[in-house]
Order: C-alpha cells, then sequence, then structure tokens
C-alpha cells in the first residue's frame, strides 16, 4: 500500500509541477517593442561594444560580430536540471530514456542608427536538447522582463564605457 501510493506521489508531483498557465498571445509589434531600445547616443560602434560587453558579462560566446550591418550573434550554453534528473527518468521511463540535458540561449542584435538616435533590437531564443543530442524544444523568449534586464546591462554598459571606469 505505502509503496503503491508512494510511486503514485512520484509520478503526480513532476507533472504538477511542470504545468504552467499559457502567457498572453502577443502581436509581432507589441513583441518588437518589448526587444528594442533606443538609446539617445547617435554612436553606433559604441553602442555595438556596449552590447557586446553586455553579452560577455552576462556569459554569452561572440559567434560574429560585423559593424558594417550592426548586426551581433552570440551564444550561451545551460545545463537544465528537472525534478529528480537523470535517475527519476531512468526508473520510471525504461531501457533508454530521455530527459532534457542542456539549453542554449541564442542572441541575434540588430544595432541601427536613427538620425540622433541608436536603436537596438535584440531576439533571445532558448533550445533545448535531450540527452541522445536531439532537440527538445526550441522558445522565442518574450517575457518583457528579460529584455529589460538585459538593456539595463547595455545601459550599465554604456556608463562605464562613457565613465572610462
Amino acid at each position: 500500500m505505502r509503496r503503491t501510493l508512494a510511486i503514485a506521489i512520484a509520478l503526480i508531483i513532476p507533472t504538477g509541477c511542470m504545468l504552467q498557465p499559457p502567457g498572453p498571445t502577443r502581436t509581432q509589434l507589441e513583441v518588437r517593442q518589448i526587444q528594442t531600445r533606443t538609446y539617445q547616443n547617435r554612436n553606433m560602434k559604441q553602442v555595438m561594444k556596449a552590447v557586446i560587453n553586455a553579452l560577455q558579462d552576462d556569459g554569452f560566446i561572440i559567434r560574429n560580430a560585423d559593424k558594417e550591418l550592426g548586426f551581433v550573434t552570440a551564444a550561451k550554453d545551460v545545463e537544465v536540471g528537472g525534478f529528480g534528473g537523470p535517475f527519476s527518468v531512468q526508473l520510471f521511463g525504461g531501457q533508454q530514456p530521455r530527459y532534457d540535458r542542456a539549453a542554449t540561449f541564442e542572441a541575434s542584435i540588430n544595432i541601427s542608427e536613427f538620425g540622433e538616435e541608436t536603436k537596438v533590437r535584440s531576439v533571445f531564443q532558448r533550445r533545448v536538447v535531450d540527452n541522445f543530442g536531439a532537440p527538445s524544444s526550441v522558445q522565442s523568449i518574450q517575457d518583457p522582463r528579460f529584455y529589460q534586464e538585459f538593456f539595463m546591462k547595455i545601459d550599465k554598459s554604456l556608463f562605464i564605457e562613457r565613465e572610462g571606469l
């Protein structure tokens, strides 16, 4: 009896914790507004350098940077851990269980001059792979707080650069 109850709880708790209500549906214009920040700085090179510094401070590896186009791509790998990890998957998953092993955050950033201003549009994506290396999920990050925090890092980098610290 106790063993059956323990197994039932072990199966119910992890699935109950994984359910999340869907987020609000946003229009493409709303998503673009979340992903874009305008800086009162006409020096595109300085803003691009601040973007690269902010990415590196956050653990990203710069893959490409083109100052003529104002385009930067970067990636950061992170370990993925779940409830019980591989042990619980092996316990209930059979001979060759699959579980999420690692995630990669990918950044694609466009920096453009508009008159006296410089616009930065950043797009982040989270790609998860399982223990066999196969893609498990790909999600575009649309959380406004995520982008606010990223732009705050760019602000900080611009301040440090301006102050010569």
